[in-house]
């Protein structure tokens, strides 16, 4: 079994699911709270392959920050697809969707705007973290 079979195979039950030669890493939080969390913890994930329930351009670009080669999601934005196109990495998606909605259902998702405009992944990173402090300030 391939890296991105093994990570879509254990998705069951958990928002994302990571996997590497066997090693599989599985979260369950909201958004890009799991990625986020990685990465501020200094995790490697190169080479990783990602399963996850939905991404948006703001997961693509961590995905491509951590070093991520391979995603599948089940429901995928069209940014998020580009982007990942523009840096080569593998991808597949069950459906893909124009934009990704907020919780509520009523605009484009927070941090799909926060990163709407920027095309670097380490600025994308850095504009999610300051908009995940003002969401949480509040």
């Amino acid at each position: 079994m391939t890296d991105i079979e093994n990570a879509k195979a254990n998705l069951e039950g958990h928002s994302i699911c990571l996997c590497r030669d066997g090693e599989i890493i599985t979260n369950d939080g909201r958004g890009i709270s799991p990625m986020m969390r990685f990465l501020a913890d200094g995790k490697d994930l190169t080479g990783y392959s990602v399963a996850d329930l939905i991404v948006g351009k703001a997961a693509a670009m961590l995905f491509v920050k951590a070093g991520i080669v391979c995603v599948h999601a089940k429901t995928m934005s069209a940014a998020a697809r580009e982007f990942l196109e523009q840096h080569g990495i593998t991808y597949s998606f069950d459906t893909l969707t124009e934009k990704i909605i907020n919780r509520q259902g009523a605009d484009i998702c927070p941090m799909e705007k926060a990163v709407a405009e920027i095309s670097n992944a380490d600025e994308g990173y850095a504009a999610l973290k300051k908009k995940l402090k003002q969401l949480h300030s509040k």
